[in-house]
């Protein structure tokens, strides 16, 4: 007998999916405290996970809200067939790219903040606080070239270790489409920090994938 997605997924689930999956169940059922617990456990967590995906800072605050209010809404319709971490970003993954459609940036405007900074607060450990700075600078200048979905892809796998399969359950599109997606950022990255670092290098237009 074959077994189901749904099976699979509860089988493989380690204590804190069983935990967090618990919660969201007390949420479906109207349970505040239930929902507080989740509300600590992600504001953070999404919050950090937007910054490092886009530069529109002055979107985090508004989709990280958004997507906690989805979840208080909707956890009635989580079905368990993916971990519940994995629902709550793909939620948060929607209400960016919808929270981006709706209010794009105006032509001239400076992007609201650099996105990817304090996430490689610590990529050179030794060294002077100055050639820290500016390799964490020249890094996070190559991370805000890439279209939101390849950044995102590589916030989600190196940031947050999600698999290829998780990312696509998030992301709402096929394994395939993940790889693809990662194989051109780590393209595009390799061409863009060069020219960044004032090596040669081409710096192409962005990808679409």
């Amino acid at each position: 007998m074959r077994e189901s997605t749904a099976s699979r997924s509860r089988r493989d689930r380690d204590p804190a999916d069983e935990q967090e999956l618990a919660l969201l169940r007390a949420v479906a059922r109207g349970d505040r405290s239930a929902f507080e617990s989740l509300h600590t456990r992600y504001h953070g967590l999404l919050t950090r996970f937007l910054i490092r995906s886009t530069s529109r800072r002055d979107l985090v605050e508004e989709v990280v809200n958004d997507t906690l209010w989805a979840v208080w809404r909707g956890a009635s319709r989580f079905r368990g067939d993916s971990k519940p971490r994995s629902w709550i970003f793909a939620i948060a993954c929607r209400s960016l790219m919808k929270a981006l459609r709706d209010r794009p940036l105006e032509a001239g405007s400076p992007a609201s903040g650099h996105a990817v900074g304090d996430a490689i607060a610590d990529i050179a450990d030794a060294g002077c606080d100055v050639a820290r700075a500016e390799i964490r600078d020249w890094v996070r200048r190559g991370l805000d070239l890439l279209p939101t979905e390849q950044r995102m892809t590589l916030e989600l796998a190196y940031f947050l270790g999600q698999s290829c399969e998780e990312i696509a359950t998030i992301m709402n599109c096929a394994v395939g489409t993940v790889k693809a997606r990662m194989f051109h950022a780590r393209v595009r990255l390799r061409n863009t920090l060069p020219a960044l670092g004032g090596e040669p290098g081409a710096i192409n237009s962005p990808d679409t994938e």
